[in-house]
């Protein structure tokens, strides 16, 4: 049996109910899978109507959603009422936005759903109601290690048809870089990248090919000896594991299209060195895919989009990509 994946509302003032109810309107021509979205049913209708769309919302449980799926889009309602503010984040919606987070990962782990697709919230709303999490993907973790008692440590990958890459550093400042990339966690995060490329995406020997940090990958030193003195000697180590590890390399020739047939997936050591390409190349289906979860998540590569909400402007080209991918890491995880 194919469980549906359960899909996090998000913040309700940005335009992830709308791109919801977009998705599921074009399912058949997307060839989408099976989801419920976790949200105010009578405001998914409403965000649907502003946008021109006809959707017949089903009120619903998880295990329900199979079966209506194919006419209606299921959602399950929350027991945090929300308020309906299209482009006004509001931080007494906080409380629904992390209930729909925190039940997509319950029905996840509790074997409901086979995976988390999360919608895009807002960090400001959250922190003014006292949420202490910096951000998604870390809520995400502490709730996995709250549920298995195990700590977790969640890595980053951007994914699209023509490239994966994975920042090893993420939201920090440019100047904080140097003092951050150690081997550990240089070597945690090829890890962790090498498994679940393995268990999750089907491939047997991942191809991973690593940048430098500088430019010209330091030129022998001449221009840093981060590459000398941190990232070689871990490449060198993995690679007499086994690993299929290429580098360091010259950032700036590591992203056209004959350098990447070479590989599976490119390790970054830093936030803009992993998103720029991945974004130029994949702009509008790009996923943000978090490795190192005992449960498969993945989001659109998009933000709440306040200035357009409520407009019907908004595109679900990312979202479909998010699903897309998120049911095809449930089969290769199961082995369908």
């Amino acid at each position: 049996m194919v469980l549906p994946l359960a899909l996090s509302g998000g913040d309700p003032s940005g335009i992830g109910l709308e791109i919801a109810a977009k998705a599921w309107a074009a399912r058949e021509a997307f060839a989408l899978p099976c989801f419920y979205l976790l949200a105010d049913p009578a405001m998914v209708e409403r965000r649907a109507t502003a946008a021109g769309v006809t959707v017949p919302v089903s009120a619903c449980e998880p295990h329900e959603a199979a079966s209506l799926f194919p006419r209606h889009l299921p959602v399950v309602p929350l027991a945090n009422r929300m308020t309906d503010s299209p482009g006004k984040p509001l931080a007494a919606n906080a409380a629904g936005i992390i209930e729909a987070i925190d039940r997509a990962v319950a029905d996840t782990l509790g074997g409901t759903a086979s995976g988390v697709v999360t919608l895009p919230i807002a960090k400001k709303p959250l922190y003014d109601a006292g949420f202490p999490f910096p951000g998604h993907t870390e809520y995400l973790a502490h709730l996995a290690e709250t549920a298995t008692g195990r700590p977790v440590r969640p890595v980053m990958m951007l994914a699209g048809p023509k490239l994966r890459t994975v920042p090893v550093t993420i939201h920090i400042a440019l100047s904080a870089v140097m003092a951050a990339l150690t081997p550990e966690l240089l070597e945690e995060t090829i890890r962790i990248t090498h498994a679940d490329l393995v268990a999750r995406f089907g491939l047997s020997r991942p191809r991973i090919a690593v940048s430098g940090l500088n430019p010209h990958a330091g030129e022998d030193g001449a221009m840093g000896r981060e590459e000398i003195e941190v990232i070689a000697p871990v490449l060198d180590r993995l690679r007499g594991e086994g690993m299929a590890i290429t580098g360091p390399l010259p950032a700036d020739t590591l992203f056209h299209d004959r350098a990447r047939a070479e590989y599976d997936v490119a390790v970054c050591m830093y936030h803009d060195q992993a998103l720029i390409p991945a974004k130029a190349l994949g702009f509008d289906d790009a996923v943000n895919v978090t490795l190192g979860l005992p449960f498969i998540r993945t989001s659109p590569d998009h933000g709440t989009a306040f200035a357009i909400a409520g407009t019907g402007a908004a595109r679900p080209d990312s979202l479909v990509a998010a699903l897309k991918m998120a049911a095809r890491m449930a089969a290769g995880s199961s082995g369908q």
